[in-house]
């Protein structure tokens, strides 16, 4: 169901202005506070691992607008979206959240208005 869910959730058509960020945790909460939209838990799971790339990089400090383009990474975010969206298999989210019982911390609490599928 929730693979399902995530399909119905249209990706924004508009972009807004350049995110400041720190890390790419912090891009991902903010662009779901500006668009109002769950990210997938892969793409959650994804902005976790990425900031954890960066501990003990010489540019662990710096923030990652200054590091990557804040519009590339946001758009490189959405691309990671689609692709979690629309061709991942439900059976590999289950057998993911079989094994670990935390996974409902990378699910998001946001859920946008859907059109109505039948029309």
């Amino acid at each position: 169901m929730y693979q399902e869910y995530m399909q119905m959730v249209p990706l924004p058509t508009r972009k807004s202005s350049l995110i400041p960020c720190n890390s790419w945790m912090g891009l991902a909460a903010s662009m779901k506070e500006l668009y109002g939209q769950p990210l997938h838990y892969l793409t959650n799971l994804s902005m976790k691992q990425w900031d954890y790339l960066r501990i003990g990089a010489n540019d662990e400090d710096v923030p990652l607008d200054t590091l990557i383009d804040p519009a590339k990474a946001e758009a490189n975010i959405w691309l990671i979206e689609e692709m979690h969206r629309n061709t991942t298999s439900p059976f590999f989210i289950a057998r993911l959240w079989h094994g670990d019982p935390m996974y409902h911390v990378y699910i998001d609490a946001i859920f946008p208005e859907l059109k109505d599928p039948s029309k």
